[in-house]
C-alpha cells in the first residue's frame, strides 16, 4: 500500500469518528466519563473535580531536520515574521487516563514578552496537519499580542513528513482530553515556564474547528472536574467552528460557529441563546462563510475546484468571534447576540437556506460581501473535472483529497459587468456604499478594524 493510500484512508477514518463523535455530542454527556474518538477504551474521568497531573516538557526542540509547520496558510505577507512573532516546538509527556503518553506542542507568541496581551487559545492540531484556528485568526492574534498553543494529537501528517524527529511520540484517542487538560494547567502554572515564555496568562481559551471542534466537545465533560494543581478552573472559555453539534451547558462562555456547510447540511443545533450561569452561549453563524477557508489555504492554490473558489475573508469574521470571547471571559463583556441564518427548507432556488434576490444567503451576521454584493456565496463547492494539472502539494499527496475539500469548500460567482452597473451605477458608488456597510458593521462591533484594509482592497478590484 503507498503512503498516500494510507494518510488518505488514516484521514478518512478519523473524519468518521469525528462525525460518530458530533453525534455522542448531541447526546450530551455526564461528568463522569467521555466517548474515545475511533473506539478504544472510553476516556475514564474522576468523580469529582480533581487536580491534573502537569506534564514533562523538553526542552526547545532543533532536530533532526526541520518542524513541521502546521500553519503554512497564512495571508500572504502577514507572516509570524511580519508580526516578530515565534513558533517553538516541545515535547510533552507523562500519564493520561492511566497510561503513558508523549506528544508535542507549538507555541506561537511574541518575540518581545512586553507585548503578551495576557490572554491565549489552545487548540487541538487538526488532524490533517494544521493549526486552523490559528490560521482563521492569525492577524488578529499576532496584531493583539495573544499567544497560541497548539497540541498535537494525531500523528500522521508529522509523521509522514519527519518520521525520525517524531518517531518517539505516541497519544491515543482517550487520552486526548486529560493531556489537553494537563497542557492548559501547565499554561496556567505561575510562572508558566520557558516554554511560555514563563509569562502568565490571565484567560485561555479553547478553540477548534470541524475535526478538532469535535476533540473540543469531547473535552467537555472533562472540563467540568479537570482542575489546576491548585484546584482552579483550566479553560476559560471555548470557541468551536464548523460544527452545528447541540453542545452540553458549561460553567463558562462558549460561543458556537456553524457555517453555511452546517446550515445546507440541515443539522444544526436549535440550542437558543443563554446569559445565565451554566448558560453563557451563543451561535455566531456569518452569511457568507463556508465550513473550510479557500482564500488563503495552500490547498486551494491553484483551485482544485470546479468553481470558483470563495474568497470570502474567512478571518476577518472568526476573529470577530474569538475577539468577543476573550472580551466575555477576561473583560465580563457579555458577548451580543447574532441572528442566526434563515431557512425555507425551498431548495427550487438550489438551496434550503432563504436566498435574497442576488443569491446570497439571508440572516445571519452580516458584512460588505452578502450586503453590498459583488458575487454570490455559495456552498458546497465540487472538485474539477478532470481534475486540474499540477494541484497544491497537499492535495496532490491526497488521494481523493479534492473532492473532499472542494465539498467543504464554498463558491463565489461574480456579478457580470452589466449586473454591477444595474445596482450601483459605476465603481465609486459601488465602492461608497462598501465602506458606509463597514463603517456600520465596525461600529456595532461586527466587523474589526484591523480587517478594514483588506475588505476595501477587495472592493477596490471588483470591476465594471
Amino acid at each position: 500500500m503507498t503512503r498516500t493510500r494510507l494518510v488518505s484512508m488514516i484521514a478518512l477514518v478519523i473524519a468518521i469518528s469525528a462525525m460518530v463523535l458530533s453525534v455522542a455530542a448531541q447526546r450530551g454527556g455526564d461528568a463522569r466519563g467521555g466517548g474515545a474518538r475511533g473506539g478504544g477504551t472510553p476516556t475514564v474521568l474522576p468523580e469529582q473535580p480533581t487536580a491534573v497531573t502537569l506534564p514533562t516538557i523538553s526542552a526547545e526542540v532543533t532536530s533532526p531536520g526541520k518542524m513541521y509547520d502546521s500553519a503554512t496558510s497564512l495571508p500572504p505577507g502577514r507572516d509570524l515574521a511580519h508580526y516578530k512573532y515565534e513558533a517553538k516546538e516541545y515535547f510533552i509527556s507523562g500519564t493520561a487516563n492511566g497510561k503513558p503518553y508523549s506528544t508535542r506542542i507549538v507555541v506561537r507568541k511574541p518575540s518581545n514578552n512586553g507585548r503578551f496581551s495576557g490572554l491565549a487559545m489552545v487548540e487541538a492540531m487538526h488532524p490533517s496537519g494544521a493549526a486552523h484556528m490559528f490560521e482563521f485568526t492569525s492577524d488578529y492574534t499576532m496584531n493583539s499580542g495573544h499567544m497560541a498553543v497548539e497540541v498535537v494529537t494525531s500523528f500522521v501528517e508529522p509523521n509522514a513528513q519527519n518520521p525520525e524527529r517524531y518517531k518517539d511520540m505516541k497519544i491515543t484517542n482517550d487520552q486526548v482530553p486529560e493531556v489537553l487538560a494537563q497542557v492548559g494547567a501547565l499554561l496556567k502554572r505561575k510562572p508558566s515556564g520557558p516554554a511560555f515564555g514563563n509569562l502568565a496568562p490571565r484567560k485561555i481559551v479553547m478553540a477548534g474547528t470541524s475535526a478538532t471542534a469535535a476533540i473540543l466537545i469531547n473535552y467537555l465533560p472533562g472540563h467540568m472536574v479537570f482542575r489546576t494543581p491548585d484546584m482552579q478552573r483550566i479553560y476559560d472559555g471555548f470557541l468551536p467552528m464548523s460544527t452545528g453539534a447541540t453542545i452540553r451547558k458549561i460553567d463558562v462562555p462558549l460561543i458556537q460557529v456553524p457555517t453555511m456547510t452546517e446550515v445546507v447540511g440541515q443539522n444544526l443545533t436549535a440550542r437558543p441563546d443563554g446569559d445565565e450561569p451554566g448558560d453563557q452561549f451563543r451561535v455566531y453563524e456569518f452569511a457568507g462563510m463556508a465550513h473550510v477557508d479557500s482564500r488563503d489555504s495552500v490547498r486551494f492554490k491553484p483551485n482544485p475546484c470546479a468553481q470558483d473558489a470563495s474568497q470570502f475573508p474567512e478571518q476577518a469574521y472568526m476573529s470577530v468571534a474569538l475577539r468577543n470571547l476573550y472580551d466575555w471571559v477576561d473583560k465580563g463583556k457579555v458577548a451580543p447576540r447574532a441572528e442566526r441564518i434563515k431557512v425555507d427548507g425551498n431548495n427550487d432556488d438550489g438551496s434550503p437556506m432563504a436566498l435574497d434576490e442576488h443569491k446570497n444567503a439571508k440572516g445571519g451576521i452580516r458584512n460588505p460581501y452578502v450586503d453590498v454584493p459583488a458575487a454570490a456565496f455559495g456552498v458546497r463547492n465540487t472538485a474539477a473535472n478532470p481534475p486540474i494539472a499540477n494541484p497544491s502539494a497537499w492535495i496532490a499527496a491526497h488521494a481523493n483529497s479534492a473532492g473532499q475539500m472542494c465539498g467543504l469548500a464554498g463558491y463565489q460567482v461574480a456579478f457580470s459587468k452589466e449586473q454591477l452597473q444595474k445596482l450601483y451605477t459605476n465603481k465609486k458608488t459601488y465602492v461608497d456604499r462598501v465602506k458606509k456597510s463597514l463603517d456600520e458593521l465596525e461600529k456595532a462591533g461586527w466587523s474589526l478594524p484591523l480587517y478594514r484594509d483588506q475588505i476595501l482592497e477587495d472592493a477596490a478590484k471588483v470591476t465594471f
